[in-house]
C-alpha cells in the first residue's frame, strides 16, 4: 500500500510532467491577423475588425496579381476603387507588401509606414480581408489587406445618396469631392 508521502510525490511528478509537455508544445491558439489588428487598432482608440470573405476575395486577387507579376503595386490588377467596389463600402483603405512569410512582421512593416499605419487605423473600420501569394519562384511572398467599414447600402436606399463613396489606397488622398451646385463663386475655398 502507498503511503501518503508516496502518493504526493507521484502527484508532484504528474504536474511537473504536465507543465513540461505544455511548454513543450506550440501555442495552441496563435492570434489570428484580424486579432493583431484589431489589438493594434484597440491600443489606438479604434475598433475590432473581423474577417470578411470579400475582402479576402479582393485581397487575395490582388496579392495573387503582384505574385504573377513579381510587382510590388496597388494597380497591379487594376485601380483601387474599381477593385474594392464590390465590398460596398463607404471608405476602404489597402496596404501591400512583400518579403515576410509570416503576417506578424507584415503587419510590424506596416505599423513603422506611417502611411500604412494610418490605414491599419482607418476611422470606422470594422472588417478586414488579408491574403499573401508566392511569385512564380516561390521565394517571395505578397502580402495584400484591404480594411473597410461596414457594406453600404444599395444605391436609392442610403441616406445621403448625393455623398460620393470614397476609397483610399496608401497615403493617396481621395479624389473624389462633394459638388455642390449652390455655389457660384468660390474664394480662398468659401463657397459664396
Amino acid at each position: 500500500m502507498d503511503t501518503w508521502g508516496t502518493m504526493k510525490r507521484r502527484v508532484l511528478r504528474g504536474v511537473i510532467a504536465g507543465l513540461m509537455l505544455l511548454a513543450a508544445m506550440p501555442a495552441l491558439a496563435a492570434e489570428t491577423p484580424a486579432e493583431l489588428i484589431s489589438s493594434f487598432r484597440l491600443k489606438h482608440g479604434e475598433v475590432r475588425v473581423v474577417r470578411d470573405a470579400t475582402l479576402d476575395r479582393i485581397a487575395m486577387d490582388q496579392a495573387r496579381a503582384m505574385a504573377a507579376k513579381d510587382d510590388l503595386s496597388h494597380d497591379a490588377l487594376g485601380p483601387f476603387n474599381r477593385r474594392v467596389a464590390p465590398a460596398g463600402a463607404g471608405r476602404a483603405a489597402e496596404n501591400i507588401a512583400y518579403g515576410y512569410d509570416g503576417f506578424e512582421k507584415t503587419l510590424g512593416q506596416w505599423i513603422d509606414s506611417s502611411g500604412h499605419r494610418k490605414n491599419l487605423l482607418l476611422h470606422n473600420a470594422s472588417r478586414v480581408g488579408i491574403a499573401s501569394a508566392k511569385n512564380t519562384s516561390g521565394k517571395r511572398t505578397y502580402w495584400a489587406m484591404v480594411i473597410a467599414g461596414d457594406y453600404e447600402p444599395k444605391p436609392g436606399k442610403r441616406k445621403k445618396d448625393k455623398e460620393p463613396l470614397v476609397a483610399v489606397k496608401r497615403e493617396a488622398p481621395s479624389s473624389s469631392k462633394p459638388k455642390s451646385s449652390s455655389c457660384h463663386i468660390k474664394l480662398l475655398g468659401l463657397c459664396i
